[in-house]
């Protein structure tokens, strides 16, 4: 687990609109173990998903740009690679499940079909080859009956089958790195727990690494390792998963633990509500000087909106990305 797998250096996404230049992911910086997983967090629209699809190259281009960084993949740098050889690795090596299962699926095609695709393209296998194959896949991430599952159609399946399908398609080839963006989404609280215990399981019987996108903090305290906290396409907190819940430094993730709700809490009890981040994430276009938080911050200074903090080393494994540290 020491050997890094996945290794994002400097990493800055843009978005070139009439309206100006969206700064989506701004100088990000983080890795990933061999074998272990890591949780990115944060509110909707401060760069998660932006950087899992930075990372598989799925940028639309235009109006998408990666301008800046390196995406290390065992030494190989991503961004150097030719479509073909990038194609080489998508799906094979490096593996992605997309938050909504329903748009994901293609409505026309069977998951068979959609499943076996996978080992067609990767493996060369033949179509009866690939729809055993599929068959395999089916059974292995939960799905009951898969010899009759495997020739029906996304809108024949819950929403619960429709994402362990897409987990089959992402695991089909036995990936080195799986992304997960939001894989439990739009799931009632008991699927939930079953997609992140199938996924658990597939991670220890593949050795294969995580990265979990999600705005849930439960989620990443149930799978995660490592913790990277994002705000406004920055990250602004990194820690192992028990040293931020038991430490938090950054005031944002102070406030995302503040808000989570725990039993025996007295807001439970009709005593006083939960706790929010007041105001609203900064315009990606127009950003502010000094602390992208700074707006929002209880613990705001003078210096915060003056200068933009770098990130600083509170301990071995945990950086902050604050003046008040």
């Amino acid at each position: 687990m020491n050997q890094t797998l996945l290794d994002i250096k400097e990493l800055s996404t843009r978005f070139h609109t009439p309206e100006g230049v969206v700064r989506a992911v701004d100088r990000v910086t983080f890795n990933i173990k061999k074998g272990s997983c890591l949780g990115i967090v944060g509110e909707s629209g401060c760069g998660k998903s932006v950087t899992a699809l930075s990372i598989m190259q799925l940028i639309p281009s235009p109006p998408g740009k990666i301008s800046n960084g390196s995406i290390m993949f065992e030494n190989r740098d991503l961004l150097g690679l030719s479509p073909n050889e990038v194609r080489g690795i998508r799906g094979k090596e490096i593996s992605m499940i997309f938050q909504e299962p329903m748009t994901s699926l293609n409505p026309v095609y069977t998951v068979g079909n959609q499943i076996g695709e996978t080992y067609q393209i990767h493996q060369g296998l033949s179509s009866k080859e690939a729809r055993e194959k599929s068959i395999e896949m089916l059974s292995l991430v939960g799905i009951p009956s898969p010899q009759k599952r495997v020739d029906e159609y996304p809108h024949q399946l819950s929403g619960g089958m429709r994402q362990r399908v897409m987990i089959a398609i992402a695991m089909a080839c036995q990936p080195k790195l799986l992304i997960a963006d939001e894989p439990t989404t739009a799931l009632d609280v008991t699927i939930q727990a079953q997609i992140l215990d199938l996924m658990a399981g597939l991670q220890e019987k593949m050795d294969m690494s995580i990265m979990m996108i999600t705005h849930d903090l439960g989620v990443i305290a149930e799978i995660s390792d490592q913790v990277v906290v994002m705000y406004a396409g920055q990250v602004v907190e990194q820690s192992s998963v028990d040293e931020l819940f038991e430490y938090p430094f950054h005031p944002y993730t102070q406030g995302l633990l503040g808000s989570m709700p725990k039993l025996g809490d007295k807001f439970l009890r009709g005593k006083h509500p939960l706790q929010e981040i007041s105001g609203q994430v900064p315009d990606l276009i127009n950003l502010p000087v000094g602390c992208l938080f700074a707006s929002r911050c209880p613990r705001v200074e003078k210096q915060c909106r003056e200068a933009l903090p770098g990130l600083t080393e509170v301990s071995s494994e945990h950086d902050v990305r604050c003046w008040l540290v």
